[in-house]
């Protein structure tokens, strides 16, 4: 059976994995979910994630990141969605927290942080954000 939201998958199986104050969470792998990955540990919200190959298939293992005893991720939301895809040009891209958190964004040079996204000045389609 296909999955119709392999982002909104992640970003639940993240959540879950903190509620449930997991060392590491798995999960199908693709490379809009490593990319997504890689802007999480850059932002220090996740400690790392490994790639590796199961059956075939590729295997997505993070590990998550705790605080004295909490979990580093407090909201994690799903913004662009299959049903509804959202996109901003430079100057309307979101501030997570007045630049606490981080928004997420899929721009023409790749997945980046709306930081990332400003400094280089590129729009795009926001995929979530996190605080």
């Amino acid at each position: 059976m296909s999955m119709t939201d392999p982002i909104a998958d992640l970003l639940t199986r993240l959540r879950n994995g903190q509620k449930a104050r997991k060392v590491s969470v798995s999960m199908p792998g693709s490379r809009v979910k490593r990319a997504v990955l890689e802007v999480l540990k850059d932002e220090g919200y996740i400690t790392d994630f490994s790639a590796t190959q199961e059956d075939g298939k590729p295997v997505l293992t993070v590990e998550l990141k705790y605080h004295n005893g909490q979990p580093v991720i407090g909201s994690l939301k799903r913004v662009s969605r299959p049903g509804l895809r959202v996109y901003r040009p430079m100057g309307e891209l979101p501030k997570v927290l007045g630049g606490l958190g981080v928004a997420v964004i899929s721009t023409s040079e790749g997945v980046m942080s709306d930081r990332e996204a400003r400094r280089r000045g590129h729009g795009g389609e926001v995929i979530c954000t996190v605080s």
